[in-house]
């Protein structure tokens, strides 16, 4: 499957895109010089425009400031360097390691959910506890590529199995909030306005179970053939990425949250 090309919101000089960088993370042009080896007069020059900075100048002031990797490129390309970061498709054979590895790594964590996505939560591999959650689904929201948001939040989706709806819901809109503002993507904007607009029903009848737990984080509360399922949400991503593609890829597994969801899970078999 091919990665979704982010698109960026605005475009300019380097000095510009670097400023930006710098307003968005909320630190001075003198914070910045210091963690980058430099002097705020540099910083100020390279952001309006009266110094060019060199390619390691710009990687290190992206590397200070946590810009993406895809968005490193594009101060480098603006900077009038060519990107340094390959965006290698997930179909290419150089990925073939990575697949077989991520593809290890989902089924043994079977009977568990688990799955990975890419920068805009289109379904890049998942396990057979994902696709016990998902059956039963209309077809139309199982037509490749597969979106991890629009499946959980769609009315005609997960959400009517969803106990705790609302606020699960809160979490994932607030959860691409952050990234929204972390990085500049408008098919992750359209896609969070796309899922914020899904109308959201209320679940009569959803008792609490008869001997409450202490949930360590808020759980998915899900049900699935007449049992209620409950989950906690675990994220992880690939340390030091030198692929875009890598860098935008997420592993999501889902630990059951308390003894029933363990044990019915287990029940289900190989």
């Amino acid at each position: 499957m091919r990665m979704a090309t982010t698109t960026h919101a605005d475009s300019g000089t380097v000095g510009s895109l670097l400023r930006s960088w710098r307003e968005r993370r909320g630190i001075s042009q003198l914070e910045l010089a210091g963690r980058a080896d430099s002097s705020a007069r540099h910083i100020s020059f390279i952001e309006t425009g009266r110094s060019k900075p060199s390619r390691e100048m710009v990687l290190r002031l992206a590397d200070r400031l946590d810009v993406p990797v895809r968005e490193r490129n594009a101060l480098l390309l603006a900077a009038g360097y060519a990107p340094r970061y390959a965006q290698t498709p997930m179909d290419d054979p150089a990925m073939g390691t990575l697949r077989e590895g991520l593809e290890r790594l989902l089924t043994g964590y079977e009977p568990y959910p688990a799955l990975v996505v890419d920068a805009v939560y289109n379904v890049v591999a998942a396990n057979r506890g994902i696709a016990m959650l998902l059956d039963g689904l209309p077809g139309h929201l199982l037509t490749p590529p597969l979106n991890a948001m629009r499946i959980t939040l769609h009315p005609e989706g997960l959400a009517p199995r969803i106990h705790n709806l609302k606020e699960w819901r809160g979490h994932l809109l607030a959860q691409m909030e952050r990234q929204i503002a972390l990085a500049r993507s408008a098919p992750l904007r359209a896609l969070y306005e796309e899922v914020a607009a899904y109308p959201v029903a209320d679940r009569p009848g959803d008792a609490e179970p008869a001997e409450p737990v202490p949930y360590i984080a808020l759980p998915l509360v899900i049900e699935h053939d007449g049992h209620r399922l409950s989950f906690v949400s675990s994220i992880a991503t690939f340390n030091t990425p030198m692929d875009v593609t890598v860098a935008e890829l997420a592993i999501e597994t889902m630990l059951p949250a308390d003894p029933a969801t363990v044990k019915y899970l287990r029940s289900l078999g190989p």
